[in-house]
């Protein structure tokens, strides 16, 4: 058996057109247009990358890109004084620092800073606490975890993404055995969340875990989110299951100009003999996270 491909780009641009769509009928009906603003510190290569692809999805979406660009020198007092401006600025819908941030900013500060309402990351703690709470209404009207636009609060962006290639995939959710390896606060608590608000049955491993490969073994849905190179084995996978590939981790490969190639979390050339559907590393949840940013800034506008 060779399991299909997750296409994330395909799935992405499906999404950019939808959201794009909105934003024409917006611009139409109402003459306004989402705006969303993007800081960026310092000159990370791979930092510049991820600001010009959020900037060039902005315009092929029909968005307005604000651009703030500091050096690495920037101090605390300039940044905060920034995002308290974009706060401000009714024609920002969406506010994103890009992390990381130099050592001696207060990266967690910034953060709590921005307007929870324009925190299209979702890290915001109020956000994040939003989506811990294992209340199922807000207020007296119950939530619907099926359609993320009706979620009143911005959802981190890979973890949103990772649940959007499920459903676009036609995978059932409710009652699955679902593991998430990793437990980070940007990918593997709040996606663990997200499966669990849509009736998934949850285990979380982590560093600590002890027989990882075993609890895997169980799992029908598996989400990768760990940032080692090729961890999770074939022999580790349930045969039909389905599996989210989260990493992006560099290797050693001669024969490429650049001497690395971009792999995942996951074996994938021998999982893909096991599992029903996998995503590609890249190609799979990478074009999601900047797909799902758009969703949130447009979200974020409607709300306004």
């Amino acid at each position: 058996m060779t399991g299909g491909l997750i296409d994330g780009k395909a799935i992405a641009k499906t999404i950019r057109e939808e959201i794009k769509a909105s934003v024409d009928n917006l611009k139409q009906n109402n003459n306004k247009t989402p705006g969303l603003a993007v800081i960026l510190v310092g000159a990370r290569r791979d930092s510049q990358t991820y600001v010009r692809m959020k900037k060039r999805a902005c315009e092929e979406c029909g968005f307005m890109s604000f651009g703030f660009d500091y050096p690495d020198t920037v101090t605390q007092e300039e940044l905060e004084s920034k995002i308290k401006e974009l706060n401000n600025d009714d024609s920002v819908h969406g506010i994103l620092v890009q992390l990381p941030l130099p050592g001696h900013i207060d990266q967690n500060a910034v953060l709590n800073l921005v307007d929870k309402q324009k925190d299209v990351d979702g890290l915001h703690p109020l956000n994040a606490a939003n989506l811990s709470s294992t209340a199922t209404h807000v207020g007296v009207e119950k939530l619907d975890w099926s359609d993320f636009n009706a979620v009143p609060f911005h959802i981190p962006c890979t973890p949103q993404g990772c649940i959007e290639l499920l459903d676009r995939s036609g995978i059932e959710l409710k009652g699955k055995n679902a593991v998430v390896i990793g437990r980070s606060n940007l990918v593997g608590i709040p996606v663990a969340m997200l499966l669990m608000h849509r009736d998934a049955t949850v285990t979380i491993v982590h560093s600590k875990t002890v027989n990882t490969s075993d609890i895997v073994k169980q799992a029908d849905i598996v989400i990768a989110a760990v940032g080692r190179a090729h961890m999770v084995k074939a022999d580790w996978l349930k045969p039909g299951c389905v599996v989210i590939d989260v990493g992006i981790n560099s290797v050693d490969d001669a024969s490429k100009k650049n001497g690395y190639r971009l792999v995942g979390d996951v074996d994938f050339q021998n999982a893909k003999e096991v599992v029903a559907l996998i995503t590609p590393v890249p190609g799979g949840v990478g074009p999601m996270t900047i797909a799902m940013l758009m969703r949130n800034t447009l979200n974020s506008f409607k709300r306004s």
